[in-house]
């Protein structure tokens, strides 16, 4: 298979791998209940497993993607796909709730970081003409992942048990992400270093940061990393908690899990809508537009107590996020040269898992606190807007003087 061609190849095992691998880690919160009632521990305490997770995976994130620009993104995925299924094993089969925060939080979360960033940064070397839909497709796994992951973790615990379910996840999980592993390949040098075309303007007099420790100290990665940052805190808490929402106002339990498959239909049109979007009419002005509807579909939910209204909600909160979400690789790409893009990645990723480990226990805090979850909504609304503020700033992308020369058109 020519190199035209394999690059769609990355995008269906990236694809694959984030649905599994994502799917996994996020399910927590239809677990939250049900481990809850059986073993006695708060709600603030088992979502500090998802919070430990997601600072875990951020700054693991860091590390992969550093690793990934030294050895690729293969090694690295296959190692990861083996911890995430020793650490849901060992978690499905906790008896103490620090051991389960640590099993799901440390292990879980330490796999975690080894997909986004290394398969990205795998990915947009692939690609040139369209970039932005590629990375916007392999996210799209993550954007499954509710539908399939979440509704059938459900299931299983209603037939089995959390614990079961929790393993049966594990093995499965293992079994699919070790073969996919195996497809993910280096980007050939000639399309690593062609010139970025995602529709916003470059400054070609200005060279693009060829070492890493250059790179993140730079105001486009400042404004990158911070804005990252304040979308996942603003997401984070309504996610995870969604389902207990939910189930809060009346709605079944199976039902409120759904809400999450709602998310993920409506992510996939939003990542297949932003990423072309963004092709054409540039990545900042689609992720500033993004950030700023996430902002009103979160504070939307104090006035949402019916599950027709969840789902409602749910498309716009959907494909809000889940368009946004891509666009950060695209940008990384534009500001940055291909061999420090893991490292770029990867430290993007940690900030934004930082501002994702603040949702799940904030919200059960509020909620613990209050005995309701309209605090957590308006918090997150207003952390929400300050993202879109934030992207406002981004400055001109950098590119190499190398490519402001012709170079080939691949995928």
């Amino acid at each position: 298979m020519n190199r035209l061609h394999y690059g769609w190849v990355i995008v269906a095992a990236g694809a694959l791998i984030t649905c599994v691998a994502m799917g996994a880690l996020f399910a927590l919160p239809v677990y939250l209940a049900p481990i809850a009632e059986e073993t006695g521990w708060t709600r603030a305490g088992i979502s500090m497993a998802m919070t430990v997770g997601f600072v875990v995976m951020g700054v693991a994130g860091f590390g992969w993607g550093t690793l990934t620009d030294r050895i690729g993104a293969r090694p690295v995925v296959l190692i990861a796909a083996v911890i995430l299924g020793i650490g849901l094993l060992i978690a499905s089969q906790s008896r103490d709730l620090l051991v389960f925060q640590l099993a799901y939080g440390g292990l879980v979360g330490l796999a975690g970081g080894a997909f986004f960033a290394p398969i990205m940064a795998t990915t947009v070397g692939w690609f040139d003409k369209h970039r932005s839909l590629a990375v916007s497709l392999v996210s799209i796994g993550a954007g499954v992942a509710p539908m399939v992951i979440t509704p059938f973790a459900s299931l299983l615990i209603e037939i089995h048990g959390w614990r079961s379910a929790m393993t049966m996840t594990a093995i499965a999980a293992t079994v699919l992400l070790v073969p996919a592993s195996f497809l993910i390949r280096k980007a050939p040098q000639a399309i690593a270093e062609a010139q970025p075309q995602t529709g916003v303007d470059v400054a070609p007099q200005e060279p693009q940061p060829s070492r890493a420790s250059a790179a993140l100290r730079t105001p486009q990665f400042v404004v990158l990393a911070a804005t990252f940052f304040l979308c996942c805190a603003a997401h984070s808490g309504p996610i995870f908690h969604t389902v207990s929402y939910a189930m809060l106002c009346g709605v079944p339990a199976l039902a409120a899990a759904s809400i999450y498959s709602v998310e993920g239909v409506a992510g996939l049109f939003g990542r297949l809508f932003f990423g072309i979007a963004a092709d054409r009419l540039g990545v900042k002005k689609v992720l500033i537009a993004g950030l700023a509807l996430q902002a009103i579909g979160i504070y939307t939910y104090i006035y949402v107590t019916q599950l027709t209204d969840f789902y409602m909600l749910a498309v716009v909160l959907g494909m809000a996020y889940g368009g946004v979400m891509p666009l950060y690789a695209v940008l990384a790409r534009d500001y940055f040269g291909p061999h420090v893009m893991g490292t770029v990645l990867g430290a993007a990723t940690m900030t934004s898992s930082i501002g994702m480990a603040f949702g799940p226990v904030g919200g059960g805090w509020l909620y613990d606190t209050f005995g309701s979850y309209h605090w957590l909504y308006i918090a997150s609304a207003a952390v929400g807007v300050a993202a879109a503020a934030m992207a406002l700033a981004f400055p001109p992308p950098r590119r190499a003087d190398s490519e402001s020369t012709s170079a080939p058109q691949p995928a």
